[in-house]
């Protein structure tokens, strides 16, 4: 199973948390924490050695991922499904699909946590240094795109392109649901702004856990930076993320009892469709 199916398993996985970020749809993704030994080539240049061992890991987790975590998300998906037909996406349903989506997630953040630690403590200095520069330019280049322009922009852009995000969901938006959707983003206010300093707190923490690769303590590290990020959060988030999930469950509870049977059918046949694809699969073999 290639890497952009596995990414579009934890994307479905969360898509009732993914409707609430604030960038777009893979929020599962959006944070390198996630797929640390994954996107390491994205932000350095890896030896011979080191692009052998990403391979290998690489091969062997989507084995695992394959065989062990999507019979699961075929039944987290029909209980979604069973959600739509059966009108009951209220928050509280919505909260507990969330947190389903949440443990798988936790999951897969745990069974790559071994080999993060293990590429990130062969890297070299130069590398360290390449990857605090990466990390510099991605907080620049962020804060770029969604704080550094007056907030009546960051609010009416958020909401373009979470009516985007939804179309392939719901179809094309009623005005009413178009104007539910401004309204989410106006209650999110400017969370851009926490959003971005969080994750450059949590690169720090990584380069600060790098730094001090070598040392006895770099495991544990590496597993409260993948596995208990929450534990990380600047207290300005934890509360922006609070209302960013309450907002978002609240936007997708109206945006349902305000859906046509036409938008519900749509629903439906993309969620069916992800089934298939899902079950389809072939995993790889040992």
């Amino acid at each position: 199973m290639p890497l952009r199916l596995l990414k579009t398993a934890l994307v479905t996985l969360g898509v009732v948390l993914a409707l609430g970020a604030c960038s777009r749809i893979d929020l599962a993704y959006r944070n390198l924490d996630r797929l640390v030994p994954w996107s390491l080539g994205d932000y350095l240049d890896m030896n011979r050695d080191q692009k052998t061992l990403l391979d290998d890991r690489l091969r062997e987790h989507l084995a695992w991922h394959c065989k062990t975590q999507l019979p699961g998300y075929l039944d987290w998906l029909d209980r979604l499904r069973d959600m739509v037909a059966n009108n009951q996406v209220t928050d509280q349903a919505l909260q507990q699909r969330t947190h389903e989506a949440r443990e798988a997630i936790g999951r897969v953040a745990a069974e790559i946590t071994p080999s993060a630690t293990e590429l990130l403590r062969g890297m070299s200095d130069a590398q360290v240094a390449e990857m605090r520069e990466a990390f510099r330019d991605d907080i620049a280049e962020r804060r770029k795109e969604y704080v550094d322009t007056p907030l009546p922009q960051q609010i009416a852009e958020r909401a373009e392109r979470m009516q985007k995000r939804l179309k392939p969901w719901l179809g094309e938006l009623s005005p009413g649901q178009k104007q539910r959707v401004v309204a989410w983003s106006q209650a999110l206010g400017d969370q851009n702004r926490e959003w971005i300093a969080n994750r450059a707190h949590w690169q720090q923490q990584l380069l600060l856990a790098v730094d001090q690769r070598n040392d006895a303590s770099f495991p544990a590290r590496m597993a409260t930076l993948l596995q208990s990020k929450e534990s990380l959060w600047t207290p300005e988030y934890r509360q922006a993320f609070q209302n960013t999930e309450q907002q978002a469950r609240s936007l997708l509870v109206d945006l349902l009892q305000q859906s046509t049977p036409q938008q519900r059918q749509v629903l439906q046949a993309r969620l069916a469709k992800v089934r298939t694809d899902f079950s389809t699969l072939k995993c790889l073999k040992d």
